[in-house]
């Protein structure tokens, strides 16, 4: 007999709030991404960024980053690629005391119409992964982005970015994203594909957090022969280095909302 997986007591054997203490005046809003080469180079651009505190596990150290932009106080640090790392990291920082995460980073696309390093805003997540299983009840979707679209559109607008939006195949198997299930998650409604946005977004429900994610297009998968474009850390990055700032726009956004 299969163990249901989910379990909505909220208390576990183990709890991040076992090994990590709550810090005083951490930030509430925090935004994070996947790339060590973004995060360095968005760090680089502000000479008083300092560290506040630390993810840590077997793969090493992560930093958390005080940073300050247009007169607000950001948490900044990398998220872990993988459902499983994400999510873990993704209770820690809830530990520390953050409320609203704004988590970006690359995705494949499953329609070659959509540009390279482009933005694109899922709507929902098909749950092709483990780790949201243990925080969501079963279902073959996931609702994402219930909040702040229409602000983060604004953020967009302001900047004169086009967007794409929809559904996103969540993934934990990324060599195993075969011909025939990409042309299914494409008839699925899907134009994209990643591997941590269905899992973040039942943890964030079951945490009872703010949670909003978006992605930049990198490579393509709607091509005889796989695209990778723009997926190279070192490729486009003063471009993505933008995208990593419409973030912390979108952060100021939500903290002067929650001001009024």
């Amino acid at each position: 007999m299969i163990l249901e997986q989910f379990d909505k007591n909220k208390k576990a054997i183990i709890n991040a709030s076992d090994v990590l203490e709550r810090k005083e005046n951490f930030p509430s809003i925090g935004v994070s991404c996947f790339s060590l080469k973004l995060v360095e180079s968005v760090v680089s651009l502000f000479p008083e960024t300092k560290v506040i505190a630390e993810i840590s596990n077997a793969n090493g150290k992560v930093p958390v980053y005080e940073l300050h932009y247009k007169g607000y106080t950001i948490a900044f640090f990398m998220s872990r690629v993988g459902a499983s790392a994400c999510v873990a990291s993704y209770e820690d920082i809830v530990a520390y005391g953050l409320e609203t995460l704004i988590l970006f980073g690359t995705c494949g696309v499953l329609d070659k119409e959509i540009e390279d390093c482009s933005v694109i805003v899922p709507t929902s997540a098909i749950r092709d992964e483990g780790t949201s299983y243990h925080y969501y009840p079963s279902s073959d979707e996931i609702s994402v982005n219930e909040n702040y679209v229409d602000v983060f559109e604004k953020v967009l607008e302001e900047h004169k970015y086009s967007h794409t939006k929809g559904k996103v195949w969540t993934t934990d198997a990324c060599y195993r994203e075969t011909r025939e299930k990409m042309k299914k998650r494409k008839d699925d409604g899907c134009v994209c594909v990643d591997m941590e946005c269905s899992a973040m977004s039942a943890a964030s429900k079951f945490l009872e957090k703010e949670f909003f994610q978006f992605f930049y297009a990198t490579d393509n998968l709607d091509t005889a022969v796989w695209d990778s474009r723009s997926l190279g850390n070192d490729v486009l990055l003063d471009e993505k280095q933008k995208i990593a700032l419409l973030a912390l726009e979108l952060a100021v956004k939500l903290y002067q909302k929650k001001e009024d």
